[in-house]
């Protein structure tokens, strides 16, 4: 009968080996999802330095245009000067070219009224023939310079016409370039938004659905209670232990977000509209602070980069109710966290 029992055995069916085919698959998949998971990091991270490196191009070709057209703004105010100046050469030339014609005129008026007295004023008219021939050599020079202002002025305002022309081409490049920048800080800005959005997302699986932490658009909200007692802006342990999950997220997402997104996470510390006289505290402006350092410096402590954090102290001039209840007096008396750009 033992021996009946052993060749039972012997024919029965052994699931080892494909269990351990199956366990090696499945670590074989891990590894290949790991791998693909770093090689797309790596690519994402280039991508990221790529789009840096074109922004710091773009601002340093800004800053060039910006030099080129203040030199062309310069240039231009020189030829207007030069035209100017030309201008009233060119009016000053005429005028008088037309007081020697009217001189001439004049002349040969006189010539002619005189021909009845020729014998007696043939002196006087070789002397005018004299200053006549004078006269038209000035007015043949001075005809040579209207010339000569008049083609300097066509030129300048040429050059004039071609400094316009750069000046409007500088203005569309830098136009171009400050759409592009642009483009460049609304992606930045979306990048910080994502990161917000998972750093909140992650906050409201740590902290749960409770009544005493509430999300009021952008913002955690901490009902004071939760950190301090009544009129003391000491932690308590149960505040400590909610920073505790705060810090470790604020720690993981520096880690994620580029160093040159300018990040901060700010403290808000809020009191109710009833004023405070205490030894320690003077005033609600000094509770609200106070309560605001706390929390920043107990997060400092955990690990938290004390650059990316802010306090701020609003006293009671930013309630969210309203209401002179003792319910909204509670709710006014709060912390809020808030992830924002510097």
């Amino acid at each position: 009968m033992a021996l009946a029992r052993t060749r039972r055995g012997d024919s029965g069916l052994n699931y080892w080996p494909g269990f351990v085919d199956a366990l090696s698959t499945l670590v074989l998949s891990i590894v290949f999802l790991l791998t693909v998971f770093l090689v797309v990091q790596f690519f994402l991270s280039q991508e990221v330095t790529g789009k840096d490196k074109a922004l710091e191009q773009l601002n340093a070709k800004i800053a060039q245009l910006n030099e080129m057209l203040s030199l062309e703004k310069l240039s231009k105010l020189t030829l207007d000067d030069q035209i100017g100046q030309l201008r009233a050469g060119l009016a000053s030339a005429e005028s008088e070219r037309d007081r020697v014609k009217g001189l001439y005129d004049g002349l040969a008026n006189a010539g002619s009224n005189a021909a009845g007295r020729a014998n007696e004023l043939n002196r006087a008219l070789d002397s005018e023939k004299q200053v006549t021939s004078r006269a038209l050599a000035q007015i043949e020079v001075l005809n040579q310079q209207i010339s000569a202002l008049r083609r300097q002025l066509a030129a300048l305002e040429d050059a004039l016409d071609a400094s316009e022309k750069r000046d409007k081409e500088s203005q569309s490049r830098i136009a171009d370039l400050g759409s592009r920048l642009n483009v460049a800080l609304a992606q930045r800005v979306q990048e910080l938004t994502r990161y917000r959005s998972e750093f909140f997302g992650r906050l409201r699986a740590i902290l749960g659905n409770r009544p005493d932490i509430r999300v009021v658009g952008d913002r955690f909200v901490f009902q004071s209670e939760v950190f301090f007692d009544t009129g003391q802006a000491t932690l308590l342990p149960e505040g400590q232990q909610e920073l505790n999950s705060v810090a470790t997220a604020l720690v993981d997402l520096d880690k994620q977000i580029p160093a040159e997104i300018s990040w901060v996470l700010r403290v808000d510390g809020h009191t109710d509209v009833r004023p405070i006289n205490s030894p320690v505290f003077k005033s609600n402006w000094e509770l609200s602070s106070a309560r605001a350092i706390s929390v920043v410096q107990y997060l400092i402590s955990l690990g938290v980069p004390a650059q990316r954090l802010v306090a701020a102290g609003f006293a009671e001039f930013q309630p969210l109710d309203a209401a002179n209840t003792d319910e909204a007096f509670r709710r006014n008396r709060r912390i809020e966290l808030k992830l924002t750009e510097r």
